[in-house]
């Protein structure tokens, strides 16, 4: 069972937000259903919550049980001072921001769901995970806790046009943008995808986990199907080995195309186009083949070639 609270406040009554429903409704909508249509994660969307009880609540229903997956996305405002972070409801008063950040890494931590997956869009959201307990310095997330967020704990979090800067790059990197060559997006490929979008001097997601296993967040079709990619270690019976071709590979020789070799030909064809294959002495398959010469694993090619002989694919 896979299950997330997805929270989106606009209604702040001192500091209203524009995007933050925007967000979380483009949120709960892509995480609920993988690529082909298949349910995903059971989604609460709540986008009316005003005060903190309600916020408390619904995380501490969230985090309860065995579930495989709990995960918890907010878009709204985020507060920090010398006594930490905090999650901002419309109830907040001075000495009473919010939700401590605190409070909730405790609910994450003693949850005895598989894996606890948090990701904040909010200012100062990089507090989360450091509690102050520890100066703030350093982490304490047990196994199996994995903190995404959109800015370090000094750092604001932008809108732009009615939506959050890193919750875009989000949705992005969770349509296909952050997917492996299986079509598995996992929360480490989602933040590499946001880092490499957001230059040095933006704002700075902020990456925190401890687990031993990076657990799938959405799968996408996958640019290669399995069933092709596991014919890698036929074509290439040990890695070092090259695949020799010839005209008779290429379906533009007509007189002489072997139609079993234009097969081959298409599969690394394929090959190359997601990086795993390249072509030798030639710059383009084409030639390789019309030209008798050969192509070979590359680095990325040799890792998958790996796994599927290791059975692991």
């Amino acid at each position: 069972m896979r299950k997330a609270l997805v929270v989106g406040i606009n209604n702040y009554p001192t500091a209203p937000l524009l995007g933050c429903i925007n967000d979380a409704s483009a949120f709960a909508t892509i995480i609920e259903k993988n690529g082909d249509g298949s349910p995903n994660f059971a989604v609460k969307l709540e986008t009316n919550i005003t005060t903190k009880s309600q916020f408390k609540t619904l995380v501490r229903e969230l985090f309860e049980g065995d579930s495989d997956i709990a995960l918890l996305y907010f878009s709204g405002h985020g507060f920090f001072n010398d006594l930490g972070g905090y999650i901002v409801t419309p109830d907040h008063q001075q000495n009473d921001e919010g939700v401590s950040m605190d409070e909730i890494l405790v609910l994450a931590n003693k949850s005895k769901a598989k894996d606890k997956i948090i990701i904040l869009d909010c200012c100062h959201s990089g507090a989360f995970g450091s509690p102050t307990i520890s100066g703030g310095t350093s982490s304490q997330i047990i196994e199996g806790v994995v903190v995404l967020t959109a800015s370090r704990p000094d750092e604001s979090a932008i809108e732009v046009n009615g939506h959050g800067i890193f919750t875009n790059l989000l949705i992005d990197a969770l349509q296909g943008g952050a997917a492996d060559l299986r079509g598995h997006i996992t929360p480490g490929s989602v933040y590499a995808y946001v880092d490499q979008a957001l230059g040095p001097w933006d704002q700075r997601p902020v990456f925190k986990t401890n687990v031993t296993r990076f657990t799938s967040l959405r799968t996408i079709k996958p640019q290669v199907p399995t069933e092709t990619l596991r014919k890698i270690i036929d074509y290439f019976p040990s890695a070092e080995q090259e695949y020799a071709l010839d005209p008779t590979y290429e379906f533009d020789n007509k007189e002489i195309a072997i139609p079993e070799k234009v097969a081959i030909l298409k599969d690394l064809q394929k090959f190359v186009s997601i990086g795993l294959v390249v072509p030798v002495g030639e710059e383009h398959m084409y030639y390789a083949a019309q030209n008798s010469k050969s192509c070979k694993l590359t680095a990325l090619g040799y890792h998958y070639w790996r796994l599927i002989k290791e059975n692991k694919l």
